[in-house]
């Protein structure tokens, strides 16, 4: 995509120098970016970049302009923002098969990265990544935000260190309401989108597969991850880090389904991960139906994580953590945080030009990334069962009994009558953790990828 620039290379090597921003991607997350960088001293968005023309003077060009009072220059194609030399660094929040692609793309040019999450559509790219930012030398932040904030920095390390003696089980929860999304089919592109562009890596299709390119995407496996890839990465993270490991599980298994609607979405609404690392689990539970909260008698969204360990239980939500004795009494709090925090780990970085520095750092963001796609896949490779006794694939294990038991309930008090419906019921696969590979298993490992269109293939290594 060019040569690296000179003033990429040299990015922010004073604190008085400015840091110059591209934002591709601005319908969602990508508005966070903007109030994000321009919050940051020395910190200009100079550029907005988005396929939908539309999308990106309104909700991008003219945001900037009102914050600052200065007109970013607008780009249709991320092509044309790697080739200007004048940018220093690229923040993406564009849909997730994006992802990879526009950060080697960038680092490639010389440019530093901010990359939402899930950092990868699947798992081989995201190596990639980690290994073009290796091999650039470039500072790659994954959007995983919660690592920067204090509240929960502190209660990570409290358990870390013995606090509550052995880590059992690191519970992960994304109970967050999606609705259906409906019927809607093949639409035409909307007028001022660049499909070509949107598309980028993913299949070639005559027309869109929603009528809104802004959002549904997630729930389609061309170019989304559900929301164990959505929501879910961020509680996937803080189970890892809590866990304290530095490589892919064990082994995993899933099972689920999409109940409660018949709709264009492919994804599961209700999946269910079990994660092995040695002697400590990993449980990740995703609901999309309403459902009452894990702890507590709250019912809506319970975004969460769960450690249960030998004297008690710490609960950390994006701010805070909070620590419980077995008996559930409240012992300790930590709190604070906010976005901010995590763009400016990531400019101090660039300016320091120590990728060590980083809170999220881009391999922190592939291995919890690659997580949430070694549970899909196993989901995706399922066969349809009926509800019962536990399947044979959870037996022996009390946790995963547990979570099998409680989504049959789950599904009850949403008027799905398991004894009616079948779900998908993955194998258990074994994980070659060092080659990021499955265990022989060739159906799984083929999933590891994808085909990439002409033009827009993301490399084989760095």
């Amino acid at each position: 995509m060019g040569r690296p620039s000179a003033r990429g290379a040299e990015a922010g090597s004073s604190p008085n120098e400015t840091v110059r921003v591209a934002v591709l991607g601005v319908n969602g997350r990508g508005r966070s970016h903007i109030a994000g960088f321009t919050g940051v001293e020395n910190c200009e968005v100079v550029a907005i970049c988005d396929p939908d023309e539309t999308v990106g003077y309104t909700k991008g060009v003219e945001n900037v302009h009102e914050k600052t009072g200065k007109k970013p220059t607008f780009y249709q194609d991320l092509r044309r923002v790697m080739d200007d030399d004048s940018i220093d660094v690229v923040s993406i929040a564009t849909p997730n098969h994006w992802h990879s692609l526009a950060a080697i793309w960038a680092m490639q040019a010389g440019k530093d990265v901010y990359v939402e999450k899930p950092v990868s559509h699947n798992i081989r790219e995201g190596r990639v990544m980690v290994d073009v930012a290796r091999k650039e030398g470039r500072v790659c932040q994954a959007g995983t935000q919660i690592r920067s904030n204090p509240g929960v920095i502190e209660g990570i390390k409290f358990l870390q260190e013995g606090g509550l003696g052995k880590l059992k089980v690191a519970r992960a929860l994304c109970y967050k309401r999606r609705d259906s999304i409906g019927h809607v089919g093949h639409t035409p592109v909307p007028k001022g989108v660049d499909y070509n562009v949107w598309l980028g890596p993913a299949p070639l299709r005559d027309d869109v597969p929603r009528e809104s390119l802004h959002y549904d995407w997630h729930w389609q496996w061309d170019y989304g991850n559900g929301d164990l890839g959505n929501q879910g990465i961020h509680q996937m993270d803080v189970a890892r880090w809590g866990i304290g490991a530095d490589t892919l599980a064990d082994s995993v298994i899933s099972f689920g389904g999409r109940f409660g609607y018949v709709d264009d979405g492919q994804t599961p609404n209700t999946e269910m991960s079990i994660m092995e690392y040695g002697d400590k689990l990993l449980v990740f539970e995703t609901r999309g139906l309403p459902t009452s909260h894990y702890f507590g008698d709250g019912s809506g969204n319970d975004v969460a994580n769960i450690f249960h360990c030998e004297n008690g239980f710490m609960r950390c939500s994006y701010t805070a953590s909070v620590v419980y004795d077995l008996d559930g009494n409240e012992i300790k709090r930590f709190s604070e945080g906010d976005d901010k925090y995590h763009y400016n780990n990531f400019v101090d970085a660039v300016r320091s030009r120590r990728w060590q520095d980083l809170n999220g750092e881009i391999n922190e963001g592939h291995l919890s990334s690659a997580l949430c796609h070694l549970a899909n896949i196993s989901y995706r490779l399922g066969t349809p069962s009926d509800f019962g006794d536990a399947p044979a694939g959870l037996a022996g294990n009390e946790y995963a009994v547990d979570v099998f038991e409680r989504t049959k309930s789950h599904l009850k008090q949403n008027n799905v009558d398991p004894s009616q419906v079948k779900f998908a019921m993955g194998p258990k696969l074994l994980v070659d953790k060092e080659n990021e590979r499955f265990v022989d298993n060739a159906a799984a490992n083929a999933l590891t990828t994808r085909e990439y269109r002409k033009g827009f293939e993301v490399p084989a290594q760095a």
